[in-house]
């Protein structure tokens, strides 16, 4: 398998920086997520990076097993496009090392995501990515989520309530992802979000050993590669 999972963050640093057109299609999303009176389209602008139209992808990290260790790679930065074609450059070069692409709630977020903004930037989308046309057991998408939910269709179950119940460690007790874009526009920490989202890819990949009731990887055995 290759384990995934993406960061994201607003578009822009604020609302205010908005251009004219982006602002008015953001005011009209907003409207839709008001939950109470105190929600404007400004207030709700922190979440703008849950949304593929929105928002960018800031950090990819994917995790590879070999000889019985867990390969870390990383691509972040301040720019998009670069961060796509490394990470899309990077699945081609390994593509015989995998033939699963696993990451927590990987279908209803970094797995969309990561198409959408390919296409944002008219890159090619990798095939094993990609579901347009294909039968539900061609694609090669395994969901953690999913697998937890043992068929119960309407239960949602977050990575950190999994970890902390299966006794798996967890970075969700430093930041968690509604702390992303405050921290990339903000305070400038990208390299805390890389950090964050490495070791998201190793509670992911922890999570699948405990479901094969199979013993956890001792850190001594996960490498960060450049």
């Amino acid at each position: 398998m290759l384990f995934l999972d993406i960061e994201t963050a607003p578009q822009f640093p604020d609302y205010e920086k908005m251009d004219r057109v982006t602002k008015a299609l953001w005011d009209k999303k907003a409207s839709f997520l008001k939950r109470s009176n105190d929600d404007t389209a400004e207030t709700l602008y922190a979440r703008a990076g849950i949304y593929a139209e929105f928002g960018r992808i800031i950090c990819i990290c994917a995790g590879l097993t070999e000889k019985n260790c867990l390969d870390i790679y990383t691509f972040s930065g301040r720019e998009e496009e670069l961060i796509l074609k490394r990470f899309t450059a990077f699945m081609l070069r390994n593509r015989q090392k995998y033939d699963c692409l696993c990451a927590h709630n990987g279908k209803e977020f970094d797995f969309p995501y990561l198409c959408r903004r390919l296409i944002v930037h008219q890159l090619p989308i990798p095939e094993i990515l990609d579901t347009a046309g294909k039968k539900p057991w061609e694609i090669k998408h395994l969901d953690t989520m999913e697998l937890w939910k043992f068929g119960d269709w309407k239960n949602y179950t977050s990575l950190a309530l999994l970890t902390h119940i299966l006794n798996i460690p967890s970075p969700k007790q430093e930041m968690d992802g509604g702390d992303v874009g405050r921290i990339f526009w903000q305070e400038k920490g990208l390299d805390r979000i890389a950090s964050y989202c490495q070791q998201d890819v190793v509670a992911v990949f922890r999570l699948m050993q405990r479901y094969q009731g199979e013993a956890l990887l001792n850190g001594q055995n996960i490498n960060f590669r450049d």
